[in-house]
C-alpha cells in the first residue's frame, strides 16, 4: 500500500461555525519514499477567512476569490487518496473538516480510525513533551527555515521527514559486559568483548496496528 502524508489550512478553527478548508495537500509515498505524485489545491471557501487565520497561512478573500471550489476538486482528491494509507498530523481536525466538506457534496467521508495520526504517535514516544510539527522538527534537527508561513504542501513534506523519525528511530542495544568476568576462564579461553544483546522493541506503526486490531476486535465481540 502507498501512504499518503494529508495536510489542509482552513478559515479558522471551528467546523461547527462552518469554517471551511482553504488549501488541500498530499504527498504519495511508497514506502516513505516520494513518487514525485502530488495533489495540490488552493480553494475558495465560499465564506470569509478570519482574521487570525489569515496570519497564520498568509491566505486572503482576494487571494482566493478566483480559485475552484470543492465540489470541482472532490472527485480528483478521493480518486488521488483511494486505497492508500493516510497519515496525518493531529488528524481528527483535518478529517473533520474534509468530511464537512465531502458531506456538503454527497461524498463518502473519511473514517478517522482508518488514518495514521503521527501526532498520536509523537505523544507515545514522546509523552507530556510539546509535539507540535514545528516542535518535532527541531526534535529531529529537520531544517524548518522556509516554514515562514503555514503551508499545507510544505508541511507534508515535513511530516514526511517527521514521520521517518518516529517510526524508524532505533532503541539502544542493551550492552551486557563484565570486566572481570575473564578472570573465570582459562588463558585458552576466548572471550567475545563486544557481545551485546538487543532488545528488539516493536515499531511505532506495529503499535499503531495492533492498537486498531484490538479496538476492531472489542467492537466485533461487545457491540
Amino acid at each position: 500500500m502507498s501512504e499518503i502524508f494529508l495536510d489542509t489550512e482552513t478559515t479558522g478553527l471551528s467546523v461547527q461555525e462552518d469554517h471551511r478548508i482553504i488549501e488541500i495537500a498530499c504527498i504519495e509515498t511508497k514506502d516513505l519514499i516520494p513518487t514525485n505524485k502530488i495533489f495540490h489545491k488552493v480553494i475558495n471557501p465560499e465564506r470569509k477567512v478570519s482574521e487570525e487565520a489569515s496570519k497564520i497561512h498568509g491566505f486572503t478573500d482576494e487571494i482566493l476569490k478566483d480559485k475552484n471550489k470543492f465540489k470541482d476538486v472532490a472527485d480528483e482528491f478521493l480518486s488521488f487518496i483511494k486505497g492508500k494509507q493516510l497519515i496525518i498530523h493531529n488528524a481528527p481536525f483535518d478529517v473533520s473538516f474534509l468530511n464537512n466538506e465531502l458531506k456538503k457534496v454527497n461524498k463518502n467521508i473519511i473514517d478517522v480510525k482508518e488514518v495514521i495520526d503521527s501526532l498520536e504517535l509523537a505523544r507515545i514516544k514522546f509523552p507530556g513533551a510539546s509535539n507540535s510539527l514545528d516542535s518535532l522538527c527541531k526534535r529531529f534537527n529537520i531544517d524548518l527555515s522556509k516554514r515562514t508561513k503555514h503551508n499545507a504542501l510544505l508541511d507534508c513534506e515535513l511530516l514526511r521527514e517527521v514521520y521517518i523519525n518516529l517510526t524508524e528511530q532505533k532503541e539502544p542495544s542493551l550492552i551486557l559486559r563484565d570486566d572481570n568476568i575473564g578472570n573465570n576462564f582459562t588463558n585458552n579461553s576466548k572471550i567475545n568483548k563486544d557481545y551485546s544483546k538487543t532488545i528488539i522493541q516493536p515499531s511505532i506503526s506495529e503499535l499503531t496496528n495492533h492498537k486498531q486490531f484490538l479496538n476492531k476486535e472489542f467492537k466485533k465481540n461487545y457491540f
